[in-house]
């Protein structure tokens, strides 16, 4: 009689899974370490690069001689603030500040707000040649500024506008209104076109349901018309040194000009001034840089 032995195996003993070490899932979207600290790398070093030539102007303006600017070395050991209380005390700083804040603020509401009209019209209303419209402005780009000049220099002299706030600001909305114009008409377009008839049933004109409705909605497309309107009136120095002949109506960009001559070149002054130059154009980012970043980007989700 045979007899047959069953082999059986010894267990396995089994790992429970609360002992086996997890691996966490890297979730969508979490970057590793090594990409982690390039991208902080990268964002640092652009940070300088940006950073280098505001640090660089402020480092040049505390030297105190005009020729310091040959050997930057020299500025560590005589450092002084004198630059600035002379560019206060013993220039046109004052004069300029005022020309400035009223070419930039006349230009900036004149037009921004021409801009918006007219964006709002293409944007809305289909009358005969609205496209070529919009194409006719970016035209008028084309031509450079010392073809313009003259022509338009024959114009404000017929009207009485030379040396005039009012003739440069309606100068620097020419070159202003064309790019604002399509740039709040890509916004506008984003805007539901409910919102009008709307404010059609409840009984609002037109103009009415721009001021009232549509405005409101398009403030971050406004912030960066204007920061752009500010901006460009702000550094224009070809019609500003071209229309304006008084000393005491020189805006910063053409009073910048008077710290350098044929024969010298006060370039400490010069540097110390454009640091002070930066403070109002500083202010107004800061004011309207929450809707910056809204503005440029919401155009282009609608042609």
């Amino acid at each position: 009689m045979s007899t047959t032995t069953v082999e059986t195996s010894a267990p396995v003993p089994q790992q429970s899974v609360a002992d086996t070490p997890r691996r966490r899932a890297r979730g969508r979207g979490r970057r590793g370490p090594l990409a982690t600290l390039a991208s902080h790398v990268l964002l640092i070093t652009a940070s300088l690069v940006a950073f280098f030539p505001v640090g660089w102007l402020f480092f040049l303006s505390l030297g105190p001689d005009k020729d310091d600017y040959l050997h930057p070395g020299h500025i560590w050991h005589t450092m002084t603030l004198d630059n600035y209380s002379f560019v206060l005390q013993h220039t046109s700083f004052f004069d300029w500040l005022k020309s400035t804040l009223v070419v930039v603020a006349g230009t900036t509401v004149i037009g921004v707000m021409i801009a918006a009209t007219t964006g709002y019209a293409v944007s809305r209303m289909r009358f005969p040649g609205y496209k070529k419209f919009m194409w006719m402005l970016l035209l008028t780009q084309m031509f450079p500024i010392a073809v313009l000049i003259v022509p338009m220099y024959q114009i404000m002299s017929d009207l009485g506008l030379i040396d005039t706030y009012l003739g440069l600001i309606l100068i620097n909305s020419t070159t202003i209104v064309p790019y604002c114009a399509w740039l709040l008409k890509g916004y506008f377009d984003t805007i539901p076109f409910e919102i009008d008839e709307a404010g059609r049933v409840d009984g609002l004109s037109p103009f009415g349901t721009f001021v009232r409705l549509i405005l409101p909605l398009a403030r971050p497309g406004l912030a960066v018309a204007a920061f752009y309107a500010f901006l460009t009136a702000f550094g224009e120095v070809a019609f500003a040194s071209t229309f304006m002949l008084s000393d005491d109506k020189y805006t910063f960009a053409v009073g910048l000009q008077s710290f350098i001559s044929e024969h010298d070149a006060q370039r400490n002054l010069m540097a110390a001034t454009a640091v002070l130059i930066a403070i109002p154009v500083s202010v107004f980012f800061y004011l309207v840089q929450k809707n910056l970043v809204t503005g440029l980007t919401a155009g282009g989700t609608k042609g």
